[in-house]
């Protein structure tokens, strides 16, 4: 096994063990996008393998330096978790892309469900 694949799987590894501090909506979304956009860019151009291989080296290290602080303050539920993107890189996505991430965005911001929790009316007494 090559170097860079023996790399692009210990990344993937390492995010999605990462996004398991995640709350369990975020952890989910997280993953299945993870998944996706590994297998996306299996066959890429060098080129594009490295940029690919920087950013979610980037995002990793963000989701690390975000999994310390939580050790520090366990109501994971009210941190914030990612990053803004700057003009700079959202310049650099294909129209694709920026369909992507919004709907990326929509999932990660909608209200979570909710269980309803009823009682049984048929209870004995």
């Amino acid at each position: 096994m090559s170097s860079h694949v023996s790399r692009v799987r210990s990344l993937y590894r390492k995010i999605l063990l990462l996004h398991r501090m995640l709350p369990l909506h975020l952890k989910a979304l997280g993953d299945q996008y993870v998944k996706e956009e590994f297998r996306r860019h299996k066959a890429v151009s060098p080129a594009e393998a490295k940029l690919f291989m920087k950013e979610w080296e980037s995002y990793a290290a963000m989701m690390w330096e975000q999994a310390k602080s939580c050790l520090y303050n366990p109501d994971t539920e009210k941190m914030p978790f990612g990053a803004s993107l700057s003009e700079e890189k959202l310049d650099l996505l294909s129209p694709e892309q920026i369909g992507q991430l919004h709907e990326l965005m929509q999932e990660a911001t909608k209200p979570k469900q909710q269980f309803e929790v009823s009682e049984d009316s048929g209870q004995k007494t």
